[in-house]
């Protein structure tokens, strides 16, 4: 005899309400991308930037996960790549990507964060840009940038990859950032304290114009 399956329930309102939710856009808070080519600083202009705005919980540095080990010149979450598509597959990423055969991962923390109003500020590849431009409802792109014989020097001394990893890098300094968002640019040399004061200052702009929205 044939077993008798109920039907599923009907949706309620307050579920296609969540289902609406889950797809639109987050806010009412800020992402900032911090994007540029390797050996820009962009990870020194964060690290001053995160000391300067200590103490404010309404913006937050998410740590990204990467498939790499741990590394003086970067504070990221190292991961196995085991351990990488775990986070994914239990939703612990508000959004990933691939880059230099590594990957990436910002945690899902920033979504919480801009829920709630705040800023999250995370370095991510220029690839995603457009990831974070659909995910979230205001979008700040930062562009790092420096000449090139300044991030050819910076990157044989940070001493992560071999010459052959380096010239390939280097030979995408000039990929282009996608255009979207408001996007600001800095040359990053000389003082790195002048570079992170700009983005100090931007990062606040967004928080006066999140608390002052209807």
């Amino acid at each position: 005899m044939s077993a008798i399956l109920s039907p599923e329930p009907a949706p309620t309102a307050a579920d296609r309400q969540a289902a609406a939710d889950d797809r639109a856009p987050i806010g009412p808070g800020a992402f900032v991308a911090v994007v540029g080519p390797s050996g820009a600083g962009k990870d020194t202009l964060l690290r001053l930037a995160k000391q300067r705005l200590a103490g404010d919980v309404s913006i937050g540095f998410p740590r990204r996960l990467i498939t790499r080990g741990p590394d003086a010149n970067e504070d990221h979450v190292p991961v196995t790549e085991a351990e990488f598509a775990a986070a994914l597959a239990q939703r612990q990423a508000a959004m990933s990507w691939t880059a230099h055969g590594l990957g990436y991962a910002v945690p899902v923390e920033a979504d919480d964060l801009i829920r709630s109003g705040g800023i999250a500020v995370v370095n991510v590849s220029r690839r995603a840009v457009t990831i974070a431009a659909a995910r979230y409802r205001r979008l700040a792109v930062v562009v790092v940038t420096a000449p090139p014989e300044v991030l050819a020097e910076r990157l044989s001394k940070r001493g992560r990859e071999d010459a052959g990893a380096v010239i390939g890098r280097l030979a995408r300094a000039d990929d282009d950032v996608p255009d979207v968002g408001d996007v600001m640019t800095i040359n990053n040399v000389g003082d790195p304290a002048e570079g992170a004061e700009a983005l100090v200052s931007l990062i606040r702009r967004l928080k006066d114009a999140t608390t002052t929205l209807p």
